[in-house]
């Protein structure tokens, strides 16, 4: 196997809990929103990023490009630590690591056309010739779908599917190699989201990317990723192949995901639950981080976290009890 284009190690990220006089007093303690996560990403691979909402899988992605500064870790790309790098050394890999927000038409100035958008980062870039740069956007436009007229368009003209094909051709637009896609269609209608994933698809044959796919939808990263890690309260808790995941999921947390997946075939049946509500793992937190919804949580469990070990070839689970 190659080497990762990307490796991450022991990452560490908290953000501070105020009491209710706000920011006038110091705070009372910490929330460990990322707690010790590492991964790595193949080139050419899709890597799935999964859990529920609050987990840690955006504060991820955005420390991988520079947008949160972790407290502690690593993270190497090219031969290089990113957290160690300053906001101007790491301005020259803008080039290479992109990202595709959950919600694009919030990061777009409503006041620009889609044209003048996506020429932007190529003037950032240093591409000076104005016939070069509408060249540039009008071919990455059709690859994502849109035509020579959606160039004088303004973002607020443009459907749901539209600005998302939008905001994927404004990170594609500077030939990236590594693209963090932050649940680029969880806010779309089914078939659009299909059209969305299939371009995607399409798109990483053609110009060779690697993707790392944030999300929360099985369905999606089970169609879309070569390999998937589950997080739960920051942490890592499983890691494998996609197929290997489905087939037979090892972690009670993972278990619990594909038991909330609609299932039509068993209409009428009761499903098992996940009881209890996500707790905020501060640093008195101890033990397993999901000993306190397992419902095989014995009295190790809330006392010692356990290692990420691999238990197959290609299969890491944290749990004492696999």
């Amino acid at each position: 196997m190659s080497a990762p284009l990307l490796e991450v190690k022991n990452l560490r990220k908290h953000y501070p809990i105020y009491g209710p006089l706000g920011k006038l007093f110091p705070p009372k303690t910490y929330m460990n929103a990322v707690s010790g996560l590492s991964l790595q990403i193949y080139p050419g691979e899709t890597y799935g990023l999964v859990g529920e909402s609050g987990c840690g899988k955006t504060t991820t992605g955005r420390s991988i490009l520079g947008l949160t500064k972790p407290e502690s870790g690593e993270i190497w790309y090219n031969g290089k630590d990113l957290t160690q790098l300053s906001d101007k050394e790491f301005r020259s890999l803008r080039r290479d690591i992109q990202l595709v927000f959950q919600d694009p038409l919030s990061s777009l100035s409503p006041r620009q056309r889609i044209g003048a958008l996506l020429e932007e980062p190529l003037i950032i870039q240093g591409e000076k010739d104005a016939s070069v740069r509408r060249e540039k956007v009008l071919s990455i436009l059709k690859k994502v779908g849109l035509s020579e007229e959606h160039y004088f368009r303004y973002p607020h003209e443009l459907s749901g599917g539209q600005v998302q094909r939008m905001g994927i051709a404004r990170a594609l637009i500077i030939q990236p190699k590594l693209i963090v896609c932050d649940e680029p269609v969880s806010a779309l209608d089914v078939s659009i989201q299909a059209q969305i994933l299939n371009m995607l698809t399409q798109l990483q044959k053609e110009m060779g990317l690697t993707l790392l796919f944030i999300s929360h939808d099985m369905g999606v990263v089970r169609y879309l990723c070569d390999r998937i890690g589950v997080m739960y309260l920051g942490a890592m808790v499983e890691e494998c192949d996609t197929d290997a995941l489905f087939a037979q999921p090892l972690h009670p947390y993972t278990q619990a995901l594909f038991a909330s997946i609609p299932d039509l075939s068993k209409r009428g049946q009761r499903r098992e639950e996940l009881k209890g509500e996500l707790p905020v793992r501060t640093d008195e937190f101890r033990g397993c981080v999901f000993h306190t919804r397992c419902p095989y949580a014995e009295a190790r469990c809330s006392q010692e976290e356990p290692e990420m070990r691999e238990v197959a070839p290609g299969h890491r689970v944290a749990c004492h009890k696999v």
